[in-house]
């Protein structure tokens, strides 16, 4: 069963009284870190939810500037769940206050693409004009100086759909989500080879936005129907013993931990979805710690930074982009 909005509220306050005001978090924290507009998790966290009645405004609205990163939950060492506290205080200001139309817009990140790729060219130098850009910040609300994607002219699964599947023995279903759907559909192509040459036929399931973008926003509502969505296009193959393997760690997440944790969906449907959704280098290490990878790589002579992902951490797998990688002869991180 799924715990109830009340009931989940009432399941992270009794986290409060853990917390032992060490400030831990607030040094880890990527965000307090570069600005002082956000006091840092431990005030905006447990400090101020003590303050956070039924019917009461919210204590501080610095809470927005929470990216969700889950670091402080982490590095926490008496388990405070402070990330979701600071998501459902996000929530309950959006309840009392309503949504501003940048925060409706950008947490649409699906919405947009659909809209925006037919009409790319345009789109993409609306979006990188300086006058334009003064027009949207004055009106949306965006700073002129934000750097925004671009959008790619066709999406990945158009190109998904021409170029056909390529049957193989074993099957996995891949999680491309928006961004590279409609911005980086080169990341999927590159995804999809990659799986192939492993012996696996790509299956591209339907699927929707994974809901993160909603759940920064504090749209609840909406982001628990995106996830009942995707439980719903997913579960099917999941049943038939096929992976879920995404290229973006907070879609992954979002499905693995994000989206139970946050909306209270805690059924034995959501945990098997959980269970078997994979980050593709998570997928990718653990077919080679079974002697499965194909490691005939081309010998690559050259230095590459590397930067983890920030929800990467939450995912608590260590760093398999790195491991793999660093089965590239010639490659240095």
């Amino acid at each position: 069963m799924s715990k109830q909005p009340e009931q989940l509220d009432r399941s992270l306050n009794l986290t409060l009284d853990y917390c032992i005001k060490c400030n831990v978090c607030t040094s880890a924290c990527p965000v307090a870190r570069v600005t002082d507009l956000f006091p840092g998790p431990k005030y905006v966290g447990p400090q101020a939810q003590r303050f956070r009645q039924p019917g009461q405004e919210s204590p501080d609205h610095s809470v927005d500037y929470c990216s969700g990163c889950r670091v402080c939950n982490m590095v926490c060492p008496t388990g405070v769940r402070i990330a979701e506290l600071n998501a459902r205080a996000r929530a309950q200001i959006v309840a009392a206050h309503g949504l501003p139309l940048r925060n409706r817009l950008l947490g649409r990140s699906e919405v947009m693409g659909i809209l925006g790729t037919p009409v790319a060219p345009l789109a993409n130098w609306t979006l990188h004009t300086p006058v334009l850009r003064w027009a949207i910040e004055k009106t949306v609300r965006v700073h002129r100086k934000a750097p925004l994607p671009s959008f790619a002219g066709h999406t990945f699964r158009g190109w998904f759909r021409k170029r056909g599947a390529r049957p193989q023995a074993k099957k996995v279903v891949y999680f491309h989500g928006c961004s590279t759907n409609y911005y980086e559909p080169h990341v999927g192509e590159a995804a999809v080879e990659v799986l192939e040459h492993n012996g696996f036929e790509v299956l591209l399931a339907p699927q929707n936005c994974c809901g993160l973008p909603l759940l920064s926003n504090g749209e609840f509502r909406a982001a628990r129907r995106y996830h009942r969505n995707n439980l719903r296009k997913l579960l099917p193959y999941v049943r038939q013993g096929y992976a879920i393997v995404g290229t973006s760690t907070s879609c992954t997440l979002t499905l693995k931990e994000e989206a139970p944790e946050l909306l209270g969906l805690h059924s034995d449907d959501v945990r098997l979805l959980a269970e078997n959704t994979y980050d593709i280098f998570e997928f990718l290490r653990d077919l080679h710690e079974r002697g499965e990878l194909r490691t005939d790589f081309g010998r690559i002579e050259q230095t590459l930074p590397y930067h983890p992902p920030c929800q990467l951490r939450a995912h608590r797998i260590g760093h398999p982009a790195r491991d793999v990688l660093e089965l590239v002869p010639g490659l240095r991180l």
